[in-house]
Parts: C-alpha cells; sequence; structure tokens
C-alpha cells in the first residue's frame, strides 16, 4: 500500500492520501482527512478504468468543498427534526444547520476532522506518520511493506468522539474500514462503541458516476432499488409518520428505470427535494423490524460504460440523492461538479429515527452504553 502526503489543512496538519488495489486490479484512494472515498477505478465493459466517484485534489479542496463529498458522515447521518432529541429522560440539543434541522451532525462535521490511522493494533495521527517518515511516500522508507499491519487492500480510520460532541451523549470510539477484497467489491465497515446510550447512524457519502467523475449528467443511468416502500417528507425533508408504498408514484424502482424518467414530474415530493433526496425502506417491511443481514439494496447501471453497481448492506434504509444541490463545486483534475452530475446511495437508519413515535424505528438507531455498532456496505462492480 502506498502513502502519499495529500496537502496541508488550514491549521497546518498533514493529510495523507492511500492507495488501495484489490486483486482483481480495481483502485481506491482514500484520505484520513473526513475518512473520504477520493477516487475509486473500476474496469469499464472495454476494459478502461473509469473513476466513478466525485472528489477534491487535496485536503484543501476536501476542507474548503461542500457536498460532504466521499466523506464518512456521523453521528447521525441524515436529518434530526428541531436539532433535537430526548433519551433516557434528558433533552440534547444539537446545531441546526439545515434550516432548524440538524444535518449530518451539524457544523462541526466528521468530514472536516483529521482521522486516526489503525497501523500495528494502533491509533496514530497521520500527521505523525508523515512526520516520522519525511516522504512522498511510506513504502520509499519501508520497500515492499507500505502501511505496517495492513494489507494492501484495506485499511482503517480512528475517530474518537468525546461526550457533548455535536451535542449527542457519550464518549464514543469509531472506526471505519475500507477494503477491496476481490471480485469487483469495495467495502465499507463501522464500528463504534460508547460509554452512554446514543443514536447513532453512520454512511459514506460518495457521489458515483458510472461514466466518469467528469463526464456530465446521470440522468440517463438506470437504477433499481428493492425497496417496497419509501418515506415521504414535509418541506423540511423530514419523513412523515408512516412509510408509504412506492407503487404508482415516481419512487417506484422495483423495475429498472431512468434516474431521469420522473425526476421533473409533478410532484410535491420531488419538489420538496428539487429532485430525489428521498430514503428508501429495503426489503419487504415498511417497519425495520427484520434482524440486519447483509442484502441488495438495488443497482445503477449505466449503458454508455456498460458499468454496473450493486450495493450491498445489513442497514434497513437508504437514501437516494441525485446531487440537486451541487452547482460549480471545484473537483479533482479540474472537473466542475453540476447539478445532477452524480447520485449518493446512501445507506443508513432512517432520517429523524430518534424522533420517530415508532419505537422499533427509534430504538434500531440507539447504540447502548458498552456495546458495539457494526454496520457493512459493499459496492460490487461488474460489466454488462
Amino acid at each position: 500500500m502506498k502513502s502519499l502526503k495529500f496537502g496541508k489543512l488550514e491549521d497546518g496538519k498533514t493529510a495523507g492520501l492511500y492507495i488501495l488495489e484489490s486483486p482483481d486490479g480495481m483502485r481506491a484512494a482514500v484520505t484520513d482527512y473526513g475518512a473520504a472515498l477520493v477516487s475509486l477505478a473500476v474496469p469499464d465493459r472495454k476494459g478502461n478504468m473509469v473513476d466513478v466517484v466525485l472528489g477534491h485534489d487535496d485536503a484543501a479542496g476536501y476542507e474548503s468543498g461542500s457536498g460532504h463529498i466521499g466523506a464518512s458522515v456521523g453521528r447521525f447521518a441524515n436529518r434530526i427534526a428541531g436539532a433535537g432529541f430526548e433519551l433516557n429522560g434528558h433533552t440534547y440539543n444539537l446545531t441546526a444547520n439545515n434550516g432548524t434541522n440538524c444535518l449530518h451532525g451539524g457544523r462541526d462535521f466528521f468530514k472536516n476532522r483529521l482521522w486516526g490511522v489503525k497501523i500495528d493494533f494502533t491509533s496514530v495521527r497521520s500527521g505523525d506518520i508523515m512526520a516520522a517518515y519525511a516522504s512522498e511516500s511510506i513504502a520509499d522508507k519501508d520497500p515492499g511493506r507500505g502501511i505496517r499491519g495492513l494489507h494492501d487492500n484495506t485499511i482503517t480510520f480512528c475517530l474518537d468522539s468525546p461526550d457533548g460532541d455535536q451535542g449527542f451523549p457519550g464518549n464514543m470510539h469509531i472506526e471505519v474500514t475500507y477494503s477491496l477484497p476481490g471480485n469487483g467489491r469495495l467495502r465499507i465497515e463501522y464500528n463504534a462503541v460508547s460509554d452512554a446510550d446514543t443514536p447513532v447512524s453512520f454512511t459514506n457519502h460518495s457521489y458515483f458516476n458510472l461514466n466518469g467523475h467528469s463526464s456530465g449528467t446521470v440522468m440517463g443511468h438506470m437504477a433499481k432499488i428493492n425497496a417496497e416502500y419509501y418515506t415521504p417528507v414535509d418541506a423540511r425533508l423530514i419523513p412523515l409518520a408512516e412509510a408509504a408504498s412506492v407503487a404508482g408514484t415516481p419512487f417506484d424502482f422495483r423495475e429498472a428505470k431512468m434516474l431521469g424518467m420522473e425526476i421533473n414530474s409533478v410532484d410535491q415530493q420531488l419538489a420538496f427535494g428539487g429532485g430525489y433526496d428521498h430514503n428508501f425502506v429495503i426489503g419487504d417491511s415498511a417497519g425495520e423490524t427484520v434482524e440486519r443481514s447483509i442484502k441488495e439494496a438495488g443497482q445503477l447501471y449505466s449503458d454508455e460504460s456498460g458499468i454496473c453497481m450493486t450495493v450491498m448492506t445489513d442497514m434497513p434504509d437508504m437514501q437516494m440523492y441525485t446531487a440537486n444541490g451541487l452547482k460549480d463545486e471545484p473537483g479533482k483534475d479540474g472537473a466542475v461538479y453540476g447539478r445532477r452530475s452524480a447520485v449518493c446511495l446512501e445507506t443508513q437508519f432512517r432520517p429523524n429515527a430518534i424522533n420517530s413515535c415508532d419505537p422499533y424505528i427509534r430504538e434500531a438507531c440507539i447504540l447502548k452504553a458498552g456495546e458495539e455498532f457494526s454496520s457493512t456496505t459493499i459496492y460490487r462492480f461488474s460489466n454488462i
């Protein structure tokens, strides 16, 4: 595994970029700044390698950028209504950064933090690694080994989130592991433990364009989502009390259809989101009572490149966001990302689950003190 300097942050610290390669030739680059996925190269139907995720050229781009591009999101992904919740008789006030909502944890985002890197089962800051090796590449100083204690296709980022961080209770240790185990798969695993009961919902916020990160709109991509139900929202994009059947709505992706086929339909839900920015309930139930296991959540396909991406997860929900808010966002390799130039498929607990009147939905997102939370999402790529 190679580790490169990824530029300096405003506070003078140095971020790192880590290159993973799978046995079958897939390549991913991830950074300890925001534990973000920077690039993901997969073969198209002609065997050409295509970078299918949006990103920035260096850490400064991520520090100043918008949209949570590629980032690991927590403590609670998506929206919490009224920027607050009650738990165990206490009221917790969060930061309102999306109207009256708390979105992706508030303004003190995980995406703007330098995560530790797990090496030989210890956690250190990436800037310290760079200082110790004083090289553009760790592999240059340690030939054949790269990062010690890690395989060429696996890396773990670590973050300690103190009690009260973002307004949430409990001292929490969080680990995010990226791996390329072969067979066209990118695997992302989240693990966390807290010393107090607290709501959690982690996700990866990568923007996918299967024709290449700088290729323009994804409205011609075909999407399939294995969901009988979605969660309609109010004008604040907070889910209503009940999930609704997708049948007869623009949210019916049980059979594959183009993302752009109905996105401009006269529909109040699409108007609220400016397109798709909605949660889908994965599986057969409108509730979340089914034991968590890895299941196929959906697929994304581009006929232009022939690349098919299958999303598998043990999380009960998935948000589809068609990058409605991206506007002239500077990207890597000189790209400029515009509206609907990518699509996010964010596996998660239901938005605002901690305030749900459904006890199953509410309890599902609460991590009990001393217990371990874990989740897995797999993006599997193939050609058609």
